[in-house]
C-alpha cells in the first residue's frame, strides 16, 4: 500500500510537471508571437466586435476579416500582403468615411480565393460554411488575367505593385543559409509554398533554376519532399514563418515583404537577400468581380491601391510601384 501510494504521488507529480511545462511552452510561444493572428486585432475593420473568442493555436481564422453580415465592400485578395491590409483599409476609410467599419476581406492564397469565387463565394473553414459575393479580386497579374478570361472578373485589369523573393530564416540564421544553392544541401530542412495551391511556387522554381539549374529545383521540390526535408504549405504566408519559429524548418523562400513584416512585428524571423540575377518579380493586379454588389466601391478601392497614399503603404513593406 505504501509503495502504491508513493507511485501515485510520483505519477501525480509527473502529470503536474507535464502540465506546467506545456503551459510554459504555450506562454513562451505566444510571447514570441508564434501563433497567428499576428496583427493583434488590427486587421479586423469591424466596429462592433462583440465577444472576443480567439485562441491563437486553436480558433483564430486569421485570413478572414471584418463583419460578414454588415459590410458594403467585399475584397478577396491573395494573402501574401495580408499585413498591409490593415493600414490600407484604415487609410481608405479615412478617405471614404462611408466605408468605416463596412469592409469585409479575405487573404487566403490567390488560387484558393479564385476557387471560392468560382464556387459562388461559398467557403467552409472547420465546422462553419458561409457565402460572400466578392466585389474585388486582387492577386498576381497572371491569375487576374485568367479570372477575366474565364468570365469571373471584368476589365480593366489594374496593376499597381511589384514584389521580389527572399529566403526567410529564423532569427540568427542557425543553418547559415547564404544562397539559394544552400537550400539543396542534404540535412537542411525547408518549408516551401506548394505550386499546386500558390502562384509563388512558379516564381520560386524559376529562381531556383537560375541559381542551380534543374538539379536544384528537383532537390528542393522532389527529393527533399520525398525524404521529408521539405514541408509543402497550403498557406505559405502563415505556415512558413510559423514553422520556422517552431523549429520545424530552417529556411523557406517567400516574398520579401512577408519577411519584412515579420521583422517589423518583432517576431524572431530574418531573411537572406537573393541577387537580382537569380530573383523573380511578382506583379500585383486587381479587377472588379462579375456580379459585384458594389462595383462603384470596388473601383474606388482599386483606384486607391494605385494612388500615392496606397502605394506609400505598400512601400513600407518593400513593394515597389509598377512602372507605367
Amino acid at each position: 500500500m505504501i509503495l502504491k501510494s508513493k507511485l501515485n504521488l510520483l505519477l501525480s507529480a509527473c502529470a503536474a510537471l507535464a502540465v506546467t511545462c506545456a503551459a510554459t511552452a504555450y506562454a513562451a510561444d505566444n510571447e514570441l508571437g508564434v501563433y497567428p493572428p499576428w496583427s493583434h486585432g488590427a486587421n479586423n475593420p469591424a466596429l462592433d466586435k462583440g465577444m472576443d473568442f480567439t485562441v491563437p493555436e486553436v480558433d483564430n481564422l486569421p485570413d478572414f476579416h471584418g463583419n460578414l453580415t454588415d459590410h458594403k465592400l467585399a475584397i478577396f485578395v491573395g494573402g501574401n500582403y495580408y499585413f498591409a491590409m490593415a493600414p490600407l483599409v484604415a487609410e481608405f476609410e479615412k478617405q471614404n468615411p462611408e466605408y468605416k467599419g463596412k469592409i469585409y476581406y479575405e487573404t487566403i492564397p490567390p488560387g484558393l480565393v479564385a476557387k471560392q469565387i468560382q464556387m459562388g463565394g461559398t467557403i467552409t473553414v472547420g465546422n462553419m460554411t458561409w457565402t460572400v459575393q466578392a466585389d474585388v479580386y486582387a492577386a498576381g497579374l497572371r491569375r487576374v488575367e485568367s479570372m477575366v478570361k474565364e468570365g469571373y472578373a471584368k476589365p480593366p485589369i489594374v496593376t499597381y505593385a511589384t514584389n521580389t523573393l527572399t529566403i526567410m530564416v529564423p532569427k540568427g540564421n542557425p543553418a547559415n543559409i547564404k544562397t539559394l544553392n544552400d537550400l539543396g544541401k542534404p540535412g537542411v530542412r525547408l518549408v516551401m509554398p506548394n505550386p499546386e495551391f500558390e502562384g509563388i511556387g512558379r516564381q520560386i522554381k524559376a529562381s531556383l533554376n537560375k541559381a542551380g539549374g534543374p538539379e536544384l529545383v528537383k532537390a528542393v521540390y522532389e527529393t527533399k519532399v520525398k525524404n521529408g526535408e521539405t514541408l509543402l504549405t497550403h498557406i505559405h504566408h502563415r505556415e512558413s514563418p510559423l514553422y520556422l519559429m517552431l523549429g520545424k524548418a530552417q529556411a523557406g523562400v517567400t516574398w520579401q515583404s512577408e519577411a519584412i513584416f515579420q521583422e517589423k512585428a518583432g517576431n524572431p524571423i530574418s531573411h537572406v537577400a537573393i541577387p537580382d540575377e537569380q530573383n523573380a518579380t511578382g506583379i500585383y493586379a486587381a479587377a472588379v468581380v462579375n456580379g459585384a454588389k458594389n462595383p462603384e466601391g470596388a473601383k474606388k478601392w482599386i483606384d486607391f491601391l494605385n494612388s500615392p497614399s496606397g502605394l506609400a503603404i505598400f512601400q513600407q513593406y518593400g513593394f515597389k510601384a509598377v512602372k507605367k
